[in-house]
């Protein structure tokens, strides 16, 4: 044989060899095995965040269609104030301007319903004058009702307008009594005569003398005791366990005691957190009903940053005490006579951020947590309390670490660890311990030489494993800190992830991932590594419950990421079994214990990610694979200690492209598809861009 052709026959001989060698990788397949089974997956896993915002509240749930309704902001025409530097990070809600020239509605800080001051309107005989607040949306035929506050000079004639286009005809005028010198409520009833996008309301006042408005609200006839219909039958369908309330940084600067008795009394505050106006028309009874309508469990986060433990610890008496308790008793008076059960509470938020009211050293937090705690036991020692701590995957991503120390890169031990400060001092006060994971604060790579972070491109299948990547860095963590803490058993401490999402908005000419098939293709991924550690997650707070929602002024539907969430909520199972595979997941690129672990999240299916689990009465096998790819994928399966038969089911969710999202108003591009699933163990078919959850009955 000459070289040539020995040559040949040695690279055929090793072609042949790699060819055995990685023909599995290059065909995924996966075992599941049923004997084999892990903590059972918490049902607070399957929870969301809520911030009370200006915009109408909660993102739109509440159902009041008016902005500023007790005028914290002066009614004139005038531009919005300008927001406090690095302070506006949301749009504002809707100003009133005036009929007429600005001088004839004053700002009265004489006779004030609520607030500082109440806008007081003079008349001029026979020229109206008064407010108006448009962009209001409206259905023709649909009833709004709502109710003015009102106090008046005896000439005065006043009218309220619901105004739904141009002409003449297009409204409905509803005259008001004068109600004389003392503010009084008058109801008010309308039914739209058409469809508008851009209706609005007006307040006019003809006659002598003036009148007084003390505070305005309009809302939906058909809403659910203040929350919008059609957005709790959505949120239904998804099916939530847990909202985390009330915020997020909002909560830091926010006296739960302006939010309870009579709504239009609530005083409206400026929240400097978010620089905008908080009107309380959200509370914690409000919220408490919000639980009622959903069945969900409630978690309260309390005010630690402004805030004080005393205060904390009357929160806690006014939602579970008797009526024989001073908040107790106050609670009845406000309607609600039988004690709330609120087992789940936050101790602040985001103590660890030099933005965050309130904020501190570790050190000082943890005292100050131990004090909430003791204060807040002393009324209830049942409560389950969940520290506001934060890992050093958590401060270093947010660039908190920066911030505190100089480094990107937080330290266990450190100035930026607020959780192992925790665990150091305080642990005996803490039943979960709170992170917190925005991955696109990152979405880099750590130059060391550089101290400083540097932008990668990565593939769509990296991208979309970032988030998981940043859940396992946490598990990581945990780990850390049992080796630094011997002494303390870390399953103790499970972990609530209880603000989470996978990216915020595009780059780089990328789509919006929030409002796109991204999100629930990376969603879905974190959901699997919190399935595959199921003993340490205890609560998961998806950031937030409005954005898995498509909120119109009078529509809404559900973006591909709520139907995710409704897709594991309702078809998933809860006791999670070994899942192996011969092809590992790709490493990505990224900084340890930041936005990527030391070993890689994910199952090993490359470049697919699976997770298994069998329904709490053992009937099904449950089996969901993830296919972050633009190309059809499959894989082989095989089931161990158990047997499947026919016929099961399958459910999916797949785009045709990385941008579908469904709009309100319009026909949906993504939805759930059932349909028969035959053939298991064999090997399966998954969709691009697509998730697919398998449902297998179990002999």
């Amino acid at each position: 044989m000459n070289k040539s052709a020995l040559l040949q026959a040695v690279l055929a001989a090793l072609l042949l060899c790699g060819v055995a060698q990685h023909g599995d990788a290059q065909q995924p397949a996966m075992t599941v095995d049923v004997s084999k089974a892990g903590a059972p997956i918490s049902p607070y896993l399957y929870g969301f965040f809520t911030e009370l915002h200006e915009a109408n509240n909660e993102g739109g749930f509440w159902a009041e269609m008016l902005g500023d309704r007790k005028f914290f902001n002066p009614v004139d025409s005038g531009k919005d104030r300008e927001p406090s530097p690095g302070r506006r990070m949301r749009p504002r809600a809707p100003r009133w301007s005036p009929i007429g020239p600005d001088a004839f509605v004053v700002m009265d800080r004489q006779q004030v319903y609520v607030g500082e001051h109440s806008p007081m309107v003079k008349l001029e005989a026979a020229v109206p004058h008064g407010i108006k607040q448009a962009g209001l949306g409206v259905r023709k035929g649909k009833k709004y009702s709502g109710r003015v506050i009102l106090a008046a000079d005896p000439g005065a004639k006043i009218t309220v307008s619901l105004v739904w286009g141009p002409g003449p005809d297009d409204r409905q005028t509803i005259p008001i009594k004068p109600p004389g010198g003392a503010f009084a409520r008058i109801p008010l009833s309308f039914t739209a005569g058409a469809d508008s996008e851009n209706a609005r309301l007006e307040i006019v006042g003809t006659g002598k003398g003036t009148f007084h408005i003390g505070a305005v609200s309009l809302m939906p006839a058909d809403n659910l005791h203040g929350f919008r219909a059609d957005l709790i039958a959505l949120m239904k369908q998804i099916g939530p366990t847990m909202f985390r309330w009330p915020g997020g940084n909002m909560v830091s600067s926010w006296d739960w005691r302006d939010s309870i008795g009579d709504p239009d009394k609530r005083p409206p505050r400026l929240n400097p957190a978010w620089d905008e106006v908080q009107q309380n028309d959200v509370g914690i009874d409000d919220y408490m009903v919000l639980n009622r309508l959903l069945n969900m469990e409630p978690y309260i986060c309390v005010n630690a940053g402004f805030g004080d433990a005393h205060s904390a610890a009357e929160e806690v008496e006014y939602v579970m005490g008797s009526v024989r308790t001073p908040m107790g008793k106050w609670r009845a008076a406000n309607g609600h006579p039988e004690p709330y059960k609120v087992t789940w509470w936050n101790i602040g938020n985001e103590m660890w951020n030099p933005q965050q009211m309130g904020f501190m050293s570790a050190e000082q937090y943890a005292i100050k947590h131990e004090m909430f705690a003791k204060a807040m036991r002393q009324v209830d020692p049942g409560i389950k309390l969940v520290s506001s701590g934060g890992s050093p995957v958590e401060t270093s991503q947010s660039h908190a670490a920066l911030a505190i120390t100089g480094k990107h890169v937080a330290e266990f031990g450190g100035p930026a660890d607020f959780t192992g400060a925790l665990l150091a001092h305080s642990s005996d006060e803490i039943d979960a311990a709170a992170e917190h994971i925005y991955p696109s604060m990152v979405d880099l790579a750590f130059d060391a030489d550089k101290q400083d972070y540097v932008r990668v491109d990565e593939p769509l299948v990296a991208r979309a494993r970032k988030l998981a990547n940043a859940v396992h860095a946490v598990v990581e963590a945990w780990g850390e800190y049992q080796r630094r803490y011997p002494a303390l058993d870390m399953n103790r401490y499970p972990v609530a992830l209880d603000e989470w999402v996978s990216e915020w908005t595009g780059e780089r000419g990328r789509p919006a991932p929030g409002f796109s098939m991204f999100a629930p293709l990376a969603s879905a991924q974190a959901m699997h590594e919190m399935f595959r550690h199921s003993n340490m997650f205890v609560i998961s707070a998806y950031t937030a419950a409005p954005s898995l929602l498509a909120i119109g002024k009078t529509d809404a539907t559900v973006h591909p990421i709520g139907l995710m969430f409704e897709l594991y909520r309702r078809h998933f199972g809860t006791i999670p079994v070994e899942l192996t595979g011969n092809a590992p997941q790709h490493d990505v690129k990224g900084t340890v214990w930041v936005d990527k672990a030391r070993v890689s999240s994910g199952s090993d299916t490359y470049p697919l990610d699976a997770v298994a689990a069998v329904t709490a009465d053992r009937k099904f096998l449950t089996l969901a694979i993830v296919n972050p790819t633009e190309s059809e994928q499959s894989l082989d399966v095989a089931i161990k200690g158990v047997t499947v038969h026919d016929p099961g089911r399958v459910w999916r969710i797949a785009g045709s492209d990385l941008t579908d999202d469904n709009e309100p108003g319009k026909p949906p591009m993504v939805g759930i598809v059932e349909s028969p699933a035959t053939g298991m163990p064999g090997r399966v078919t998954v969709p691009k861009l697509s998730i697919s959850l398998y449902e297998m009955p179990m002999q």
